[in-house]
């Protein structure tokens, strides 16, 4: 980021970071802009915030709050949003130790962890299941009322193959076998502990074994 910030900087351009997924658990960049979502960090959908280097590089359009505000201020969202940002971030280092418990579980069923050596927010994990479909794994998690998804939030809804694990060098084979688990401030051992045994249990069915 560092390097690509220079090389706006010195071309006289604006950088803009989408820091929906990363604030509050890594640094935040260098940025002209940055955008910042409530909901990633344990407070209430719907609110988010821009931060901005200099106001001169906002076209006020609004009717209030000297242009800059349009309409009524959701309230409760940004108390809600505030509180979030007042109880901190040690549940991410929390997360992180459940998502080591996780990676073990699931590569002791035979799962493999998605980019494993790679550096990884603590929050979100990607794991696939050989031989079984997202699909699959997704109905069977859900009737066992675990939520989890076959790919991105942005990209809900598709079939196709995540853009991303292709540019990885996965197969789309393989990547139609790769579900996407995110850890929040309230996700507990008992839940990476649950996740496991549902994920054997999907498993042996698609093998055709007992659960």
């Amino acid at each position: 980021m560092a390097t690509l910030g220079s090389a706006i900087k010195d071309s006289a351009g604006l950088l803009f970071a989408d820091c929906s997924q990363s604030a509050g658990k890594l640094p935040l960049p260098d940025a002209d802009l940055i955008a910042i979502s409530a909901h990633k960090l344990g407070g209430p959908p719907g609110i988010g915030a821009l931060l901005v280097r200099d106001l001169a590089l906002l076209q006020p359009t609004g009717g209030q709050e000297k242009g800059y505000r349009r309409g009524t201020e959701n309230l409760p969202a940004v108390v809600g949003f505030a509180a979030a940002l007042e109880a901190g971030f040690d549940w991410v280092v929390e997360a992180g130790q459940l998502r080591a418990l996780l990676d073990a579980g699931v590569e002791a069923e035979g799962g493999e962890v998605v980019a494993k050596d790679s550096p990884r927010l603590a929050t979100i994990a990607s794991y696939r299941m050989p031989g079984v479909s997202a699909s699959s794994q997704l109905i069977g998690f859900d009737l066992a009322g675990i939520s989890v998804s076959a790919g991105s939030a942005c990209s809900s809804g598709t079939l196709k193959a995540s853009h991303v694990l292709g540019a990885m060098g996965w197969s789309d084979q393989a990547a139609s076998e790769v579900v996407r688990v995110s850890f929040g401030p309230e996700t507990s051992e008992a839940d990476v502990d649950r996740f496991v045994d549902c994920w054997r249990t999907i498993q042996r069915r698609a093998s055709g074994k007992a659960a």
